[in-house]
């Protein structure tokens, strides 16, 4: 156990305990069975998911380069215990990030901001996102974007709520959005395609 603060710490587990405000507010229905950004995964399918990057060594290592399949037993996991049981472990989640998530926080912080905002957009839900977890979701976007679709690379990048423009040299087309459309839009997530400018 790590005797101190690390950066981004804090944020991480502010973002985690505001996601499970808004887990809390959902009804069971919406809860198993409701829509998320995430193709065929209910809200705690995704709660499960991002419950498990605390667990790296145990459950991801032994899946490999197999990332998809180590997420969906993370997933299929979650949906073997009760609501309460799950957001009992979500609290502790919550509270307690593991060694692995407090030396990674700044890189979790994106991924746990997309995954709130699949469940808030899927559901139809609307939030007010903290400065910090938006730059996140865009930076995790630039990220992911380099090996998924390489968006990052054929496109300038500029925010409209408060970040550098980002372009890589011969970069033809213009995106433009809040970061977090954008950081949805990098990750793949269509559905937000309609709120960003292109040119």
């Amino acid at each position: 156990m790590l005797p101190f603060k690390l950066p981004y710490e804090d944020e991480l587990k502010a973002e985690r305990f505001r996601m499970i405000e808004t887990l809390d507010g959902l009804s069971d229905d919406d809860f198993d069975a409701g829509v998320t950004l995430c193709s065929e995964w209910a809200p705690r399918d995704v709660l499960g998911h991002v419950i498990g990057l605390d667990y790296f060594w145990k459950s991801y290592l032994p899946y490999g380069t197999r990332i998809n399949a180590a997420n969906q037993a993370q997933a299929d996991r979650a949906r073997a215990v009760s609501r309460e049981r799950l957001m009992e472990w979500a609290r502790h989640w919550a509270a307690n990030p593991s060694t692995t998530s407090r030396l990674s926080a700044g890189i979790l912080l994106g991924d746990l901001g997309v995954h709130h905002q699949d469940v808030i957009r899927g559901l139809g839900l609307e939030r007010e996102i903290p400065d910090t977890v938006a730059t996140a979701i865009f930076r995790e976007g630039l990220q992911l974007s380099m090996w998924m679709n390489r968006r990052t690379i054929r496109h300038r990048l500029v925010p409209t709520d408060g970040h550098r423009p980002i372009a890589f040299p011969g970069a033809k087309a213009e995106a433009r959005g809040t970061r977090e459309a954008l950081g949805l839009w990098l990750t793949g997530r269509d559905s937000v395609t309609s709120e960003l400018i292109f040119s």
